[in-house]
């Protein structure tokens, strides 16, 4: 189907190209997919970043798979997270077999931080222009970005949004309409979705229970893979603790191996949930890296199909307008709180940093450039400078 080739093709190029983490990847897809193409609105795309904040797992990917849901159906959401993961996975199986036969200039890497910093700016003031229309919007949005700031809990990005959404239906006024999602979406029926979530659950209880029956080195790396998808609340670098109390204290892989590929994974563009194909080319090969990656995607796919019908259902009640406002109020804080940390934290070492950073974003929005231009030239300075 021509739909679906093309969303491959437009989740591939963002695959190559979205560096910096999964606020950063929100900055590539918002540019991508609501300015550039205009597949859905900047109220779809925040009611959608705001459902991938509620569930665990990698929220960029959620969100990508979740516009591959709303334009081409359950297959549209498939192949937009194959052609966004499918670059990282095929690199990082690569490096699990060439790093240690080879040194690499990381200066790149910085350049390509220092280009994110330029998107995630644009794309937060781009959203905030839309989605904070009043002072009480705006206080929301600081509040929001105040609280995840300074309190360090995976849990603290779905309280803030819980909490914006109750305030917001108590104190905004209610607009007309929520988001009107694309009628493709509408082909997955609730009754879909519920199967969907309820195999989520069923397969929290069946892998770990299949693994303390049968003696299996594959069962265990399935087991260990879904359910760091499944319990990981604020996705990236959060799964990373987790992964290395399972993968290394188990013995499974050494710890100069993992460290090795932790570095790796972060100039890696996409999700860096794909990691885990790094660690599945070291346990067990070209077959580990493909199931492992599957493995800690599949809870990701399964919760945001099977929410979604639900999602769209509950956006259209117009009493509850007020509360998606709100929540959308909070997502902007919430997406401005990663860009201070770890974005620019992380990322800006000097005045230099500043100046490269600001030219990055002149040229995006004064000059139009592309987020892949703005790679290329990224790349370049990085080599040139760092």
């Amino acid at each position: 189907m021509p739909k679906l080739y093309e969303i491959f093709i437009v989740s591939l190029k963002l695959g190559c190209t979205s560096f910096g983490g999964p606020t950063a990847h929100l900055g590539f897809f918002q540019h991508e997919y609501v300015q550039k193409r205009k597949w859905l609105t900047d109220k779809e795309y925040s009611n959608l970043v705001a459902l991938s904040q509620f569930l665990p797992g990698p929220a960029s990917s959620q969100v990508g798979m979740g516009i591959g849901l709303l334009r081409g159906g359950i297959f549209g959401s498939i192949v937009s997270f194959l052609g966004f993961t499918l670059p990282s996975v095929v690199l990082l199986t690569l490096f699990a077999y060439f790093y240690m036969h080879s040194e690499l200039n990381m200066g790149w890497i910085h350049g390509l931080k220092l280009v994110a910093v330029a998107i995630v700016a644009q794309a937060i003031w781009d959203m905030s222009k839309k989605l904070i229309p009043s002072k009480m919007h705006f206080l929301i949005a600081i509040l929001s970005l105040i609280t995840v700031l300074l309190w360090g809990n995976p849990f603290a990005q779905v309280i803030v949004i819980t909490m914006a959404g109750l305030l917001g239906a108590r104190l905004l006024k209610q607009s007309n309409s929520t988001a009107d999602f694309s009628n493709q979406a509408l082909a997955i029926s609730k009754a879909t979705g519920g199967c969907l979530l309820a195999l989520f659950i069923v397969l929290l209880f069946v892998f770990p229970l299949a693994t303390s029956i049968f003696e299996s080195k594959w069962l265990m790396m399935i087991e260990k893979c879904y359910m760091a998808g499944a319990l990981v609340f604020g996705g990236g670098h959060v799964v990373l603790p987790l992964l290395e109390a399972q993968f290394v204290q188990s013995g499974l892989m050494n710890a100069t191996d993992f460290i090795a590929g932790y570095g790796l994974a972060q100039a890696m563009p996409g999700p860096l949930f794909t990691f885990v194909s790094y660690i599945g080319m070291v346990i067990a090969g070209v077959p580990g890296a493909v199931i492992a990656t599957l493995a800690i995607f599949l809870p990701a796919f399964l919760l945001i199909v099977g929410a979604m019908p639900f999602w769209l259902s509950v956006s259209r009640y117009s009493a509850l307008t007020g509360a998606m406002a709100g929540a959308n109020a909070a997502v902007v804080g919430i997406l401005a709180s990663a860009f201070i940390h770890p974005i620019v934290s992380q990322t800006i070492q000097s005045g230099f940093d500043v100046l490269i950073a600001a030219i990055f974003l002149w040229l995006s929005i004064r000059q139009a450039w592309s987020p892949y231009l703005l790679v290329v030239m990224g790349i370049i300075v990085g080599f040139l400078c760092y």
